[in-house]
């Protein structure tokens, strides 16, 4: 098995709920096809430095895994058919650091 990154950007206007449950939805999908989740990150909304489809920020969520090539056909499979995703990409690890957190997410999910 390898290890990945899988970062997805949704639009900035979908709720909470939505968020989570995407989240179970995705973390689902690797879990059911041979992955195993290491670590999620909830980003939050970001400024983007161009507009994609008419959308100046998003909000990002980032899935650490191990997986294979399976994992990686259903997952994209998947996110090519929902119409809240921006964009996304995965990337091919040979470790993971699960130490560094680069965004951390808005103060009122730190409170929580």
């Amino acid at each position: 098995m390898a290890y990945y990154e899988h970062t997805q950007i949704t639009k900035q206007d979908v709720s909470k709920d939505k968020i989570d449950s995407a989240i179970n939805k995705y973390s689902d999908i690797i879990n059911d096809n041979n992955g195993k989740i290491v670590k999620i990150e909830k980003w939050g909304v970001l400024n983007f430095s161009k507009k994609i489809r008419s959308y100046n920020k998003g909000q990002y969520i980032h899935f650490k895994f191990e997986g294979d090539k399976e994992t990686i056909g259903e997952l994209n499979k998947k996110i090519i058919i929902d119409q809240t995703i921006l964009r996304h990409l995965t990337v091919k690890y040979k470790s993971l650091d699960l130490e560094t957190e680069y965004f951390k997410g808005d103060k009122s999910e730190k409170e929580e």
